[in-house]
């Protein structure tokens, strides 16, 4: 997945502001104690993240 789309998607789900603050500031479980961006920035793949956020905060599957 490129990043444009996994960016497209949180801004679909959480809405263009609020998908920064969550990507920022929310620690994941799903992430080994990670927030979204530091988890892209250690070389996670963005398709291994969008998962992690899918299953934490309950996607519905026709966004997955």
């Amino acid at each position: 997945m490129r990043l444009t789309i996994f960016w497209e998607r949180m801004a679909d789900h959480f809405g263009g502001s609020y998908a920064e603050s969550f990507a920022r500031d929310h620690v994941m479980t799903e992430l080994g104690g990670r927030t979204v961006r530091e988890a892209l920035d250690a070389g996670w793949e963005a398709k291994d993240v969008w998962r992690a956020v899918c299953a934490a905060v309950d996607v519905p599957a026709d966004k997955r």
